[in-house]
């Protein structure tokens, strides 16, 4: 499995989040893409902030869950919207994504 390529996306939680631990405020959690149940996704939430994780603080993420960018994996920024039904005006959240690879003997 070491030489499969997979996806992590971050996003800003901004209403906190539930999974896998409560938070109350905005948060950013990484994930890692798999098939089936996202509940069933590796996970790393940092705590209650909203300055975007660092490329240093995203990397330790990725080596906590297992998992390391791919050779020449840099991270893709893109910006959506929240939707409508939250508890506050629309506004526009950064999401990125970008490939990993799980690391040699880790928990991938």
């Amino acid at each position: 499995m070491s030489g499969r390529v997979l996806r992590a996306q971050i996003s800003e939680r901004c209403c906190g989040t539930t999974a896998p631990e409560k938070t109350a405020g905005p948060c950013w959690q990484l994930f890692v893409v798999m098939t089936g149940r996202v509940g069933d996704w590796p996970v790393f939430t940092w705590p209650t902030s909203t300055p975007v994780p660092t490329v240093e603080e995203r990397a330790a993420a990725l080596i906590s869950l297992g998992y390391r960018l791919a050779d020449g994996g840099e991270w893709e920024w893109c910006e959506d919207t929240t939707p409508a039904y939250h508890p506050h005006p629309v506004r526009v959240v950064l999401m990125a994504a970008a490939d990993i690879r799980p690391l040699d003997g880790g928990a991938a």
